[in-house]
């Protein structure tokens, strides 16, 4: 019998960075939204929002590492890095590595900010809805445990759903000020 070590260490290392990519959305949209008026700090709320981001892409770089080192599925590095290089389920995987690169790429950004301009930041961040799509597909299409998985895979859905309608039904009305962006300088 082969050791199930890292077969079960990418499963679980999967599941985790997808819980971690939902809570970092989410937090993107609370950031925006603010549904608790003024009572979470903005601060604390990008903080916030950029730690869950560097744990999610932390927990993809662990489920990466161990699906290469499994012997259930053999993945070699290169299909990590090139879509649909996989031998196991070449478009399913082929999404999570679109999904994992470009988030890193949103991830990268927050310290290039100022380089690529905020508007330009601002619009490299509607990625997040395709990152969080094609996550969502991987994990669904390419994952082993979907069946048990898909109350997890609901709430997901519906917590980012939720969290854009609100988002949506709060945003200020044209010449009503925006939430302001606590690392962009105040014009005076």
């Amino acid at each position: 019998m082969k050791d199930p070590t890292f077969w079960l260490l990418a499963r679980a290392s999967g599941v985790t960075a997808y819980v971690l990519l939902t809570t970092t959305v989410v937090a993107g949209l609370v950031l925006k939204s603010r549904p608790l008026g003024r009572r979470l700090r903005t601060a604390a709320v990008v903080d916030t929002h950029r730690f869950l981001s560097s744990l999610a892409l932390g927990a993809v770089v662990v489920h990466g590492v161990a699906l290469v080192l499994d012997s259930t599925v053999r993945i070699g590095p290169a299909a990590l890095l090139v879509p649909g290089l996989s031998p196991y389920r070449p478009v399913a995987v082929g999404l999570g590595v679109v999904a994992a690169e470009a988030a890193a790429v949103v991830a990268v950004s927050f310290s290039l900010r100022r380089l690529i301009g905020y508007r330009g930041w601002r619009r490299l961040h509607w990625t997040a809805y395709a990152i969080f799509a094609f996550a969502t597909v991987h994990g669904l299409a390419a994952g082993t445990d979907t069946r048990p998985l898909l109350p997890v895979y609901l709430g997901a859905v519906f917590a980012v759903v939720f969290a854009t309608a609100w988002r949506v039904l709060t945003r200020p009305r044209k010449g009503a000020p925006d939430v302001p962006d606590p690392h962009r300088p105040v014009a005076v």
